[in-house]
Order: structure tokens, then sequence, then C-alpha cells
């Protein structure tokens, strides 16, 4: 398996430092083959090449089969969305649930926010109309609404089987009214699914007052990113969080957070997020080639983290612990045997 690894800027070579580090653990208890080769990309390599993603780094991704990324500071929208859209990596899946050990604003939440990924606003397809005037416009297609549509509801039947649409086609009648019809008509291919819709504002004061209720939550761009960070949020901490973003033939692994630029050095960081990214670029390897050591190997690193955050030991300081970043990987790679 060829990784590509981006550290990213703040505390992202600490957190992706920790990743690696059970990465490597894992491949040598499951007998992996893991070749991973580092690119520059962020704040650091915009200031050093010029480019936050440096164009002679772009062979190098395509020829791999995942990328592990850390969190990327003020040039995120040059690396990321670039990353997104130019492998088209179209479905960025987004789970929230509780943890043992973690305090939280709300139990019994174990939900799947499953966000389109290379259109809305996030095309960046912005000017200025003389000196006082911004515009910014939207992207909504058919084919990108129906692939993202049955991304969500293939996940959905290996859960509770409820799928709930969010837009706000009550005011973007036109672009939110083709998302939401275009996925209202792949439903119809899911007999069986259980489908209700949302407006966005409806729908953030659920994630914080009714979380559980949520199974699949299928949503465009930039309400799929504001949802999942509340998300988060209301299941302990932001540096639980980790993400997919998934394509037909390469995926990258993320952990939803920022760079955290105010912690960055100071070795208390929370890798969970980064940690559990590992374990699902495991996972999904192993589904994809067929390859049961794989996702073994993923299944034992999750494993290890949540029995490492239930023991409550070794703890970061965002979930009330006084443990370092390397004290909780060294938990974590503990529980992995």
């Amino acid at each position: 398996m060829k990784v590509v690894v981006i550290e990213g800027d703040g505390v992202g070579p600490e957190i992706t430092g920790s990743a690696v580090r059970v990465l490597k653990a894992a491949a040598v208890k499951y007998g992996l083959t893991i070749d991973l080769q580092y690119v520059d990309a962020g704040d650091n390599a915009l200031r050093k090449y010029g480019e936050a993603l440096p164009s002679k780094y772009w062979p190098i991704i395509g020829s791999s089969d995942a990328i592990l990324k850390g969190p990327v500071g003020e040039s995120a929208g040059e690396v990321v969305v670039k990353l997104r859209r130019g492998f088209d990596l179209y479905a960025n899946i987004r789970p929230a649930r509780n943890y043992p050990g973690v305090r939280a604003v709300r139990d019994g939440v174990d939900l799947i926010i499953v966000r389109e990924n290379t259109e809305d606003v996030y095309v960046r397809a912005e000017y200025m109309l003389g000196n006082d005037i911004a515009i910014a416009l939207r992207l909504i297609t058919r084919r990108a609404s129906e692939r993202i549509a049955r991304v969500a509801f293939n996940l959905a039947m290996g859960r509770r089987r409820r799928v709930t649409i969010v837009h706000k086609a009550n005011v973007l009648t036109v672009s939110d009214g083709l998302f939401r019809d275009t996925v209202k008509e792949v439903a119809k291919n899911y007999p069986d699914v259980a489908v209700n819709e949302m407006y966005i504002d409806a729908a953030v004061m659920d994630m914080v007052r009714r979380p559980q209720d949520f199974d699949v939550i299928v949503t465009t761009n930039l309400y799929g990113d504001i949802l999942s960070d509340i998300a988060a949020y209301v299941t302990g901490s932001i540096g639980l969080a980790p993400s997919a973003n998934i394509g037909d033939s390469k995926a990258m692994f993320e952990p939803v957070h920022g760079a955290a630029f105010d912690i960055a050095g100071k070795g208390i960081a929370n890798p969970t997020a980064m940690i559990l990214s590992v374990a699902w670029m495991l996972r999904w390897w192993g589904e994809r080639v067929g390859d049961d050591k794989y996702v073994s190997a993923g299944s034992a690193v999750e494993n290890a983290v949540i029995k490492a955050l239930g023991e409550g030991v070794k703890l970061t300081p965002d979930l009330g612990g006084n443990a370092r970043t390397e004290e909780f990987t060294e938990e974590v790679i503990r529980k992995l045997g």
C-alpha cells in the first residue's frame, strides 16, 4: 500500500507523527506492507516553494493509493480543496459518535454526515465587481448529487436505514432544489430506507438538541462542513473526529479539526482523530483489495483507541486529562499489543 503523508501545519506534524507511529506498529503486528512517502503542503510549503501544494508533488500523490493528511493552516483551500477536486474524492464521510470515558454534550450519538466534496461554493469561483462588490458562484450538478446520494443510501443500508437530506431549498430554490430533488429521486431505489428532509438551520439546532435522532445525513459541501464540526463538539471534542475523502480510485484520510496554532509545539494536541483516520485508511484499503489483514489491523487500531479513551488514564487536556500527545500515543500502541 502506497501512502502519501502530508504533515501539515500547526499541530499537524505532532499528531501525524503519532499516527504514523501507530501505523508502523500495526504494520509490524499484522504483517502489512506500507510504503510511506512524505510531501510538503500547507503554509510552510507556501513560504518555502511559493505554492501551498507544490506542483512537483502531484505525480507522487497521483501514484499513491491513499493520502494521510494532517491539518493545514491558512492555505487549506489551496491544499484540501485542490486534492479533493483534483483527484475527484467526491464523498466526504464524517462519523460522529460517543466514546467511553469521554464527557459529551449529548449521549447516544452515532451518526454519519455524507458531504458532497467537489462542488458548492468550494469551487472557489470568486471575483470582485469593482471595488465594493464581491461575487461567489455556487455549483450544484445532478451528477454529483446522484453519486453522493448513492453513497449515503448504501451506508444507511448497513445501519439504521434512515437518511436525512439537509438543504435550504426554501431560499436557494434552484441549486438546493436540484440537490434535494436529485437525492429524493435516488431514494426511490432504496425503498427500505426512511427519508426525511430538513433545512440547514433546523438541522444545526437539532444537531445540538437531539443529535441521537440522526442516522445518515446527506448534504452539500458547505452545510456538511458546518454540521460535522458541530457533531464533533456534541460528542466530546473535535479532536476525536476522523474523516475520509473517498473517490473511485483513491482516498484521503484526515482529522476534521484544524491546525490549532495556539497549542502547536506544546506536545498536548489530541492525536485521536488522526489515529482513527489511520484505522479507517487500513480498513478501506483492506476492503478495496480484499485483504483481511488490513481490515483486521484497522479494527485493532480503532479498538486500541477506544480502550485508551475508556480507561481514561492517559487523556489529553481537551478531554479533561493531563497526558501529553506522546503519552496517549504510547498508550494506544500498548493496547494494540
